[in-house]
């Protein structure tokens, strides 16, 4: 293992290679990347970084952003197949066909899309701005929110907007029990629930603070005397254990009765094995359409100057 680090550690620097995680990645990873964060993060830093070769430990449409974010420079990922169920559940033509029996609407897409969905978009959002990106349009604006109807309900019901939603869901964030949750709370009066808004409205109305994947870490930090029950992917309990090592993290559990954790395959996909692999080899790399990506990048720095004015 220390060998593996130290090779990953020589290449990236041979390479001007940066390694960007999510939080969502195995702990070793977290460890050895350069930056981690949420999405709205992780684009922040691509856009902004001077290496020549950009890994993106996450999935495969960060890979994907960051490439249209830095057209000219090499985008890699460990695993090609580390997917996304969010953006799965929004194919590209036929949100492109539900946008147009739907005119007059503004689109603003969660990042949690694919480029060629980015493309029919006026502006991308991430769980951290979402909410504010909304209210930053008037208040009659007519607007079209995809692909996660459990984040457009939560901004629909703190804004008070009726947003257009489409169907569209996290397997990792559906799948949180609520009977569970309940019975966790019994046995820990005192713990804070903290959840993703990608969570279904049920599990919302169980948590005490609900927020982005940087702002529940954010609170946990500022709050280390509490206790808390964690419903979001399994992988920033690896961070938040880090900054806060006297404090217990409950990761809330799935329906599955067989896990304790909720955890999202795709994101588990990468390892550091196959991270070396990606920088040795300079591959898997991730390639976007030209016209996409000239049509996508619109949305995504509208999002970061939107972001930029707003200190988020």
């Amino acid at each position: 293992m220390d060998n593996l680090i130290e090779a990953i550690k020589q290449l990236k620097k041979e390479k001007n290679a940066i390694i960007l995680g999510h939080y969502y990645q195995k702990g070793e990873i977290q460890d050895i990347a350069d930056y981690v964060g949420d999405s709205l993060a992780l684009a922040q830093w691509a856009a902004k970084t001077e290496a020549d070769i950009i890994v993106m430990c996450g999935v495969h449409f960060m890979g994907e952003t960051a490439k249209v974010l830095c057209p000219d420079k090499k985008v890699l990922v460990p695993d090609m197949a580390a997917g996304c169920s969010l953006a799965d559940s929004c194919p590209a033509d036929k949100f492109a066909q539900f946008v147009k029996e739907h005119p007059g609407h503004t689109v603003i897409s969660y990042v949690n899309t694919t480029a060629a969905v980015k493309a029919v978009t006026d502006v991308v959002v991430t769980s951290t701005n979402a909410r504010q990106i909304v209210e930053s349009f008037p208040e009659d604006e007519k607007i079209i929110f995809g692909p996660d109807r459990n984040l457009g309900n939560y901004i629909n019901s703190v804004t008070g907007r009726n947003m257009l939603l489409w169907d569209g869901a996290c397997h990792v964030h559906e799948q949180f029990s609520v009977e569970k949750i309940v019975e966790l709370k019994q046995q820990h009066p005192g713990a804070v629930v903290l959840a993703h808004p990608e969570c279904k409205s049920t599990v919302l109305k169980l948590a005490d603070v609900v927020g982005s994947t940087a702002a529940l870490l954010k609170y946990a930090v500022a709050h280390p005397e509490k206790e808390y029950i964690v419903a979001t992917e399994s992988g920033i309990l690896h961070e938040m254990q880090k900054k806060c090592p006297q404090t217990k993290f409950i990761p809330a559990p799935p329906n599955d009765s067989t896990c304790a954790c909720n955890e999202c395959n795709f994101m588990r996909l990468n390892t550091l094995e196959k991270l070396y692999n990606c920088l040795k080899d300079e591959s898997p790399e991730i390639k976007v359409d030209a016209e996409i990506a000239e049509k996508a990048v619109k949305p995504i720095k509208r999002m970061l100057e939107i972001s930029a004015k707003l200190g988020l």
